[in-house]
């Protein structure tokens, strides 16, 4: 038909009885509150799923007379009313800190920086695990009652939408984001004005315009390029997350980092501790820098201050996972800046060397160095990250430098089923809610009945059914498959028979998340899959990058097996991974399979979700699951580290995996004892539940930075900050004199080393130290006290300090040890020296030390 389409949206008016709905729709504390949602949902369920769960978007097209109907219902007002009073009460309840001493609520503020969110699909800012991370940070922050503020970015396109076409190829479509129709309104200034902020970079200004989430209690700022003011080229800075070229990466991460700052400033806001979550934040420490060295210090004094509350978590031992810029490309853009920090190019650069590129500007390198305050995100991966990074720390050894780990958890409102909130209030009471750190509490729930438990868990998987078996026939119809052969290919997904084993796999298409790997012998596999008496269907669903071509290939293989006759049927493969589909997928299967390379897996928190809801894990002993797995809660794939080939490796590991799936899994879930269930899978799903939530919840993993890190660097950068930053001045002026010396550091020994002595002996050290100018209190002389254990390693049990007596004639220093030893017999000892300072953040963060 000839002419031009227009558009136009019919808007009902809210009545009066129900105008906090608005309010409702425009805080994120529905991404976790169920109640709230279920206003929205209960006035219309399809417009509340065509809308994708977007309470904003929901009230905009809703019919008015489904409103008027709502306000005139008894039934739905008494919940209204009975949500409103809890939503109150929730953003009243703002003390919940007054044990912890090191945070005051009512002068510190917490800043927390990251390039994504993922606190719910109405909000499309993230693209997976650390977007969820942060989300769950947020979220649990509030529930605390933390003061807290976090920056990010508001993508006009977000990430992209997947689709996988009939050849199983991923085509990315980008759907662009109305503002209108988010959570989030215009920062306003006390003059009612829209904020804005803006950064330079060289030949023009790029203008952000400023915006503002509430999540619960806290404010989240987003930071928008696509204004009129600026280019066209400036404008798609913030189009896509993680999208465009390598220049446009840059240019997000400088609005992240330097326009995050300065929007913290603009919004009057002050911090008193600085997290930066992930690399592409680091550019706020020269930001505060350029604050400082304006406000009369020179840089490297400015470095100590700015360096002494902040905090930096690092997610990934994946070298992809950590951002690189061309030297060229930095000096380019921060020409013009490196004179506002009164230093060189050349010193500029330095901050973010590292022995990857030679060449490049490494932003893990410059948030370790601006830092003093840093952390992997699991045990396993607070180790690697040490070995990883400790070109920073170059002669301390890993398990010596100050990388620590706070592992990850996931926030239990969001990702924790209604069925299972309903049967913990019937069964628990509410009380259950504040006891999310009592691993004790979660014992109550072996007092759940058997049979009451299983009815959960059948009901959440036909639910799950429902959605997978819906959103495989739409993908289906799309891809034009006849209606044979959809009802072929989704004949063992049927809401009505759960009784089938069911596993799910969702999670990115990384390479080294090996999604294959279950395919290592097809035939043996397909024997599992097909046994009439114990049929198993395995769900699929994740995104590969773009520019991950062989993650892509891994969606491609699994799609050929999907249509494989010996397969069809029995594996899904799912498009547009996101929030909602995983809340499904999480709370529904019977299994979470996960099998990264060791040690390539920071933390992952999808097991984590599963497990929260009974789902049973099967996963590698890596990240949080090497400490969350205790033999009764799940099983466990043996790990084979760097010193075996991928081929063994991937070869064993994928052997074990099919053992345990056919001598473990299968059998214990079909041994139904006549009861129409296995009593003892719901054994292992009470294990998982009472072991994972109190110890895997983002509530426990806030408070660890809270203790750990927040509280620390908060004293710490009163320190440094106090008297006009006079200590920064003094310690960085100590650090230049400690690193021009030290070279020249030697230490030797001056008494004749025993080789046995007596329990009541004296055990004497000395030695000379050669400082070099230093002074001797500027340094510290250890005697480590241990033995070697059966493979060479030494490990000690004592350490004590020689003191110092009198420099000698030819300069050099003395120092002396005079001790008992009370363990008996043969044992080592090693000597070593160190500089330190009683200004440091972390006693070894000048990377210096020698050994005798």
């Amino acid at each position: 038909m000839a002419g031009t389409r227009y558009t136009i949206e019919v808007q009902p008016r809210i009545p009066e009885a129900l105008n906090r709905l608005d309010e409702l729709a425009n805080n994120l504390l529905y991404s976790w509150d169920r109640q709230v949602r279920g206003l929205f949902f209960r006035m219309d369920r399809d417009l509340w799923e065509s809308t994708g769960h977007n309470p904003k978007m929901f009230l905009r097209r809703i019919d008015q007379r489904k409103l008027e109907q709502a306000a005139d219902d008894p039934v739905y007002m008494q919940e209204y009313a009975k949500v409103i009073s809890t939503y109150d009460a929730y953003l009243k309840t703002r003390a919940k800190l007054k044990a912890v001493k090191s945070i005051n609520m009512e002068q510190d503020l917490i800043s927390y920086s990251c390039a994504e969110f993922g606190l719910h699909e109405s909000l499309p800012i993230y693209s997976g695990g650390l977007g969820i991370l942060a989300g769950d940070h947020c979220k649990a922050a509030s529930d605390i009652g933390l003061p807290f503020a976090a920056v990010g970015m508001l993508y006009r396109q977000g990430y992209f939408i997947q689709q996988i076409d009939a050849h199983g190829n991923q085509i990315a479509q980008y759907n662009p984001s109305h503002f209108s129709n988010l959570p989030v309104k215009p920062a306003t200034g006390a003059n009612g004005e829209c904020v804005e902020v803006s950064i330079e970079v060289p030949g023009r200004v790029i203008r952000l315009q400023v915006w503002t989430a509430q999540v619960g209690h806290i404010t989240l700022l987003l930071l928008d390029s696509d204004l009129e003011k600026n280019s066209e080229e400036d404008r798609r800075i913030t189009y896509q997350l993680y999208g465009g070229d390598i220049t446009n990466r840059l240019l997000q991460e400088m609005v992240l980092g330097i326009g995050g700052i300065r929007a913290k400033r603009a919004m009057g806001l002050k911090p008193t501790v600085f997290h930066i979550n992930e690399g592409h934040a680091a550019f706020q420490v020269l930001e505060r820098c350029r604050e400082l060295v304006k406000e009369g210090l020179d840089f490297y004094s400015a470095l100590e201050a700015v360096a002494s509350n902040t905090v930096f978590t690092t997610h990934t031992p994946v070298p992809a996972g950590h951002d690189i810029f061309d030297h060229r490309l930095i000096e380019f853009y921060f020409s013009q800046y490196v004179t506002e920090l009164k230093i060189s190019m050349g010193e500029f650069l330095a901050l973010g060397a590292s022995p990857v590129n030679d060449h490049g500007f490494n932003m893990t390198a410059l948030a370790l160095r601006g830092s003093r305050f840093h952390n992997g995100v699991s045990r396993i991966h607070g180790g690697v990250a040490s070995e990883m990074e400790r070109y920073i720390w170059p002669q301390i050894e890993p398990g010596e430098n100050p990388i620590r780990y706070v592992t990850n958890g996931v926030h239990v409102p969001t990702f924790l089923a209604n069925e299972w909130v309903n049967i913990f209030d019937l069964q628990f009471g509410g009380g259950w809610r504040n006891e999310l750190l009592n691993p004790e509490y979660w014992k109550q729930i072996w007092d759940i009945p058997n049979h009451s438990f299983w009815s959960v868990l059948q009901s959440l998987k036909a639910k799950m059914l429902e959605a997978v078996l819906q959103r495989s026939i739409q993908q289906h119809r799309r891809n034009g498959f006849s209606e044979s052969q959809i009802r072929r290919l989704t004949r063992f997904i049927k809401p009505r028979k759960t009784d089938v084993l069911t596993i799910g796999f969702a999670r990115r298409f990384a390479t080294y998340k090996r999604a294959t790997l279950i395919f290592a012998d097809p035939q043996r596999l397909a024997r599992l899959l097909n046994d009439k008496d114990r049929p198993i269907v395995l769900i699929f669903a994740g995104k590969a990058h773009p520019s991950d071509h062989p993650g892509q290939e891994f969606i491609r293989q699994i799609h050929r097996y999907s249509r494989d006759p010996l397969f069809e049927g029995r594996i899904i493969l799912l498009e547009d991974y996101d929030m909602s589909l995983a809340r499904k997928l999480v709370t529904g299967v019977d299994v979470w399979l996960n099998n990264p390379i060791y040690p390539l897996e920071a933390s992952g928190t999808s097991g984590q979700k599963a497990g929260i809801n009974g789902v049973l894990n099967l996963s590698v002993l890596d990240g949080w699951w090497d400490e969350g797995y205790n033999g009764e809660n799940g099983w466990a794939i043996t790990p084979h580290g760097p010193q075996f080939t991928p081929d063994f490796r991937d070869r064993e590991e994928s052997n074990e995996l099919l053992d345990v799936l056919e001598n473990q899994v299968i059998p214990l879930y079909y041994q139904r004892d006549g009861q129409g269930f296995s009593a003892s899978w719901i054994d292992k799903s009470k294990h998982a539940m009472a072991s994972l939530i109190p110890a895997f919840n983002a509530q426990r993993m806030v408070m660890d930075y809270v203790e750990g890190f927040y509280g620390p660097a908060i004293a710490h950068g009163r320190v440094l900050c106090a008297d006009r930053y006079e200590p920064s001045r003094q310690l960085a002026e100590w650090k230049r004199r400690v690193r021009a010396a030290w070279p020249k550091v030697s230490i030797r020994r001056l008494d004749t080393p025993l080789n046995h002595i007596y329990r009541d002996d004296n055990f004497e050290v000395k030695v000379a130290v050669n400082l070099d100018g230093l002074e001797p209190k500027d340094v510290v002389i250890d005697c480590l006290v241990g033995r070697h254990d059966k493979d060479g390693n030494f490990k000690r049990h004592s350490c004590f300090q020689l003191q110092f007596v009198e420099r000698d004639g030819n300069g050099e220093s003395i120092f002396s040890l005079g001790v008992t030893l009370t363990e008996p017999g043969k044992q080592s000892y090693m000597l070593r020296a160190y500089p330190y300072h009683q200004l440091l953040g972390q006693r070894f963060e000048t990377g210096c030390m020698i050994w005798l």
